[in-house]
């Protein structure tokens, strides 16, 4: 069989590929089943049977636009105004998503031996949601305009301290290296708003359209930067987006509605291959019952917990009814991108166990996976609770 396959054209594997990914999640949105969890496992499954595939430059670019546009779109999602409108709450929710990272980056270094940067890695792959994938997804759940934005604006507070601390464990063990990548991002954040500016004084008027181009060249750009510093390819993006948002009131062009549409549509066709991407990479060895059942504890420990603090917190601190306090939650729940990014750090450079960095790739599909399944039932019964209750 794998003869077979292997005998088959590589143009004709490309179109395939490009079918499969695109239109196969598509054709399966009855299942509920979020469209990037159906890439992850293509890809492992194509990674399994087509093995010499897994490192295709062409796969590999097509990843890389996706992330980078992913984390770009979200960076201009950044609304400081928005986040200072509720600095009282958010303050509450990320001391409370740091005592959560600090408890189980302590449980990592004293029961399992972890080095301690590993370990805040490792708690920042299980309790940070991914942003960029909430965001993408929170215009499809039908929820009421105050409901979107505090999901909206925790996702993306939780997601600046989470970029906070990659830089930091990722940079914290030589101060040294940690200076000069300062100072490198530093002059990337300084640099930026010049190109932006320059790019709309002499090139917009006589280019008027290009913004959507320009943002992503500057976006990939940037992800490569931060990547060659270490830090991984989200940070680049990530800040090109904010600093283009913060920029809008000289620029408009770079936060127009049409812009971020564009943006969006093309994140949203690119992303899929990073999943694929990630799927295909994932190690024979990582595929296990003990991986599946690490994963499947992770699961079910953490997110009961996690969709548990945020319901506290807004039953407690906001005087909010718990119905809507679930619906704040559990939009919440997904790690996807953030886990499996931070399981492949961990795998690559500080050599975690096969079986734990399988377990974070199952725990980042459920983390994903149950909210997704469970949010039609959830909705039936939240309604039923408030008809009744009316």
């Amino acid at each position: 069989m794998r003869e077979l396959l292997q005998a088959v054209p590589a143009d004709l594997v490309y179109v395939s590929l490009l079918a499969g990914i695109l239109l196969v999640p598509k054709l399966l949105q009855g299942t509920h089943v979020p469209g990037p969890v159906w890439a992850l496992l293509l890809g492992l499954l194509v990674g399994m049977t087509l093995p010499e595939h897994s490192h295709d430059p062409v796969i590999s670019l097509l990843a890389t636009l996706g992330i980078a546009s992913l984390f770009l779109f979200a960076g201009l999602e950044v609304e400081v105004k928005e986040l200072r409108s509720a600095w009282r709450p958010l303050v509450v929710h990320l001391a409370a998503r740091c005592v959560g990272l600090v408890i189980v980056a302590v449980l990592a270094v004293r029961w399992k031996g972890f080095d301690p940067w590993a370990a805040g890695l490792l708690a920042l792959a299980l309790l940070t949601p991914s942003t960029g994938f909430i965001l993408d997804t929170l215009a499809r759940l039908g929820l009421s305009d105050e409901t979107q934005f505090w999901i909206k604006s925790k996702a993306i507070a939780g997601e600046l301290l989470a970029l906070f601390a990659l830089f930091l464990l990722l940079k914290s063990g030589s101060g040294i290296d940690l200076m000069i990548t300062s100072a490198w991002l530093a002059l990337l954040i300084v640099a930026l708003p010049v190109l932006f500016i320059g790019f709309a004084r002499w090139v917009l008027p006589h280019a008027p359209g290009s913004e959507f181009s320009f943002l992503i060249v500057v976006g990939v750009v940037a992800a490569y930067a931060t990547k060659q510093l270490g830090v991984y390819y989200l940070v680049g993006a990530f800040i090109a987006g904010f600093v283009a948002r913060q920029l809008t009131h000289r620029v408009p062009e770079l936060g127009a509605h049409d812009t971020m549409n564009a943006l969006k549509l093309f994140a949203g066709f690119f992303v899929p291959f990073y999943f694929f991407h990630a799927g295909q990479g994932i190690p024979p060895e990582a595929i296990s019952w003990d991986a599946l059942g690490v994963g499947l504890g992770f699961t079910a420990v953490l997110l009961p917990l996690r969709v548990g603090a945020i319901v506290l917190h807004r039953v407690l601190h906001l005087r909010e009814p718990w119905l809507d306090a679930v619906r704040v939650a559990m939009p919440l729940s997904p790690t996807l991108i953030f886990t499996m990014v931070i399981a492949t750090i961990l795998y690559e450079d500080f050599g975690i166990p096969a079986t734990l960095y399988g377990g974070l790739l199952v725990y980042a599909v459920m983390s994903t996976l149950i909210p997704a399944l469970v949010k039609q039932d959830v909705e039936l019964d939240l309604t039923e609770v408030r008809r009744r209750t009316t």
